[in-house]
């Protein structure tokens, strides 16, 4: 097994599929809300990554720490305007505007010193730029 699926719990893997309602079910259950796997991600990390808006207000609103880094000194607004995943149709950038009000620090470096705002220049997604 890879160390990027090491480490896995359920709630990980619910969150990485953005279904809300397991979700919600396994934090009601005392699930740890900031696990992390082998790369040190959390589930708020996961529902940044993949654009699920509900499940990450969701972990918000549960006490999710909007400033947890993973192994590469990702935060969640980090994951949420990666070039791969940048996309207005998967709800990023509502997932970004989310972060923002939330209070998450937009000037947040990860450990090759990039911001959000580099990632989104870096692809070229000139909205996200904007919102940044």
């Amino acid at each position: 097994m890879s160390t990027y699926c090491k480490g896995r719990t359920a709630l990980h893997r619910a969150t990485q599929s953005g279904h809300e309602v397991v979700v919600r079910l396994l934090l009601e259950k005392g699930a740890d809300i900031e696990a992390r796997d082998g790369n040190r991600w959390t589930a708020l990390l996961w529902a940044a990554f993949n654009g699920y808006e509900a499940v990450t207000r969701l972990l918000l609103e549960k006490g999710a720490n909007i400033n947890t880094k993973d192994g590469d000194g990702w935060v969640a607004l980090h994951c949420a305007a990666n070039p791969e995943h940048v996309a207005a149709e998967c709800g990023h950038e509502t997932i970004v505007q989310l972060l923002l009000e939330k209070g998450t620090d937009i000037d947040r470096k990860d450990g090759m010193g990039w911001t959000a705002l580099h990632m989104a220049a870096h692809s070229g997604h000139a909205t996200m730029v904007q919102l940044l």
